[in-house]
């Protein structure tokens, strides 16, 4: 499903959360569900991303994430 998700609805998302005084990325890992329902007009989708915002961030991958990079080292 990642991989489905563009970079268009990835920011709409992050627009969203910095709408609702969510900047920094303390309060993306402190965003619980609660919190997350109560931004208007949040969607399915929208809680997955925010989701995956958070464990991208806590795993410093966020980069990748956001331009549907791998991380993983490939040998030859």
């Amino acid at each position: 499903m990642t991989n489905d998700i563009t970079m268009q609805q990835k920011i709409k998302v992050i627009s969203k959360l910095v709408d609702n005084g969510c900047d920094t990325e303390k309060k993306l890992a402190k965003l619980d569900m609660p919190s997350i329902l109560n931004i208007k007009g949040i969607s399915i989708l929208d809680m997955n991303i925010i989701m995956k915002l958070q464990e991208t961030t806590k795993s410093g991958k966020l980069f990748s994430y956001l331009a549907n990079g791998n991380d993983e080292i490939t040998r030859e």
